[in-house]
């Protein structure tokens, strides 16, 4: 046991001290539940007298701040999301008391029930969207100069540092273009609260029957195809067109009915799907570069496997769009060749 979680055992001792649940020193023992992306770390409880057990949350505050999370968590509970209900916090040391949501987690449940599983998502995130903003806390926008950092994060650490290669002033000016017409795409959709990722490792099924939501402190006010997006092109599971198709069409009616849109602004399909595919595009764009930082970085290897699926999602859509033909000729040219003789990727593929 490291010295953070010591400190954190001894905190929730404290915690459920002070909610008259504690029972005896075995209520000191965490066993580890997960890690994540980010530097946080949770562990779950030993089983109270109540028979419930809790989530201890270790969130270096160096390196992670809270208070969004218990910001958000509390304005989600008040409109029916179903997010774990924050116990303890203290942003001094990092620390946090959760409710636990279980285990359940959406991602290896899929294969057998997805209509299911993604119908009852899709009604949850109509119910983030609709959230009102927190009382203490303002949801930051999702704004241009944002949304070009986050796919900056591809040239910086997919093209350049994974698969070595350095772009000239003409393919730099080819992926501004893309950037510029992705931003501009994604401010002209109807803005509203994003969970920010929205998919099968951060959504659960509850014995409710509710859906569970993690993983929500980065939050913002965006596009409303943003986390739909992240539900149905998943980077760690695939779909079929035809079943892409419906759950769209499915996600535009439930967004109808709860008056998401007045009925005279309600976009055509097609619109619609090209937000979508634009907005799938952008958010991939980002992905590839993340899951390459989280190795080269911070080490996490698992995550390499990920990047194929999630380079096949943003090759697919440049090649329906003609405003990306250049930069999808680019791909097939120079980023593909360097992606089949990357030792990282195909080690990490092979073994996956």
């Amino acid at each position: 046991m490291d010295h953070r979680q010591t400190a954190l055992s001894e905190w929730v001792v404290a915690q459920l001290k002070k909610l008259k649940l504690y029972q005896g020193r075995h209520d000191a023992s965490l066993v580890t539940v997960s890690g994540d992306a980010s530097f946080r770390r949770y562990f779950r409880t030993a089983e109270l007298s109540s028979g419930q057990t809790l989530i201890a949350v270790d969130a270096p505050a160096d390196k992670e701040d809270s208070r969004p999370f218990v910001a958000i968590a509390q304005a989600w509970l008040e409109h029916g999301v179903h997010v774990p209900e924050v116990l303890a916090a203290d942003f001094d040391l990092g620390f946090m008391l959760l409710s636990d949501l279980g285990d359940d987690l959406y991602l290896p449940q899929l294969e057998a029930h997805a209509d299911t599983l993604y119908q009852a998502a899709m009604g949850e995130l109509v119910r983030i969207q609709q959230s009102a903003a927190p009382h203490d806390y303002e949801l930051p926008a999702y704004d241009a100069e944002k949304l070009k950092q986050e796919m900056q994060l591809c040239p910086d650490w997919f093209f350049r540092q994974l698969l070595g290669l350095e772009l000239d002033a003409k393919e730099a000016e080819c992926l501004e273009h893309v950037f510029s017409k992705l931003t501009d795409s994604a401010l002209a959709q109807p803005q509203v609260c994003v969970h920010r990722d929205y998919h099968s490792r951060n959504l659960m099924t509850l014995a409710s029957g509710h859906v569970g939501v993690l993983d929500f402190q980065d939050a913002v006010v965006g596009p409303i195809t943003y986390d739909l997006v992240s539900l149905l092109r998943d980077c760690y599971i695939s779909w079929s067109d035809e079943n892409e198709e419906k759950w769209l069409g499915d996600y535009l009616q439930l967004a109808l009915m709860n008056n998401l849109w007045q009925q005279n602004d309600v976009p055509s399909y097609e619109i619609f799907k090209r937000w979508f595919d634009w907005m799938g595009l952008q958010r991939h764009i980002k992905c590839v570069g993340i899951f390459s930082r989280l190795y080269l970085r911070d080490g996490k290897a698992s995550y390499l496997q990920d990047i194929p699926r999630t380079f096949a999602y943003l090759k697919k859509v440049c090649e329906q769009y003609p405003e990306f033909s250049e930069f999808n000729d680019w791909l097939d040219r120079v980023v593909v060749p360097a992606m089949q003789d990357c030792n990282y990727l195909t080690a990490n593929t092979e073994t996956a």
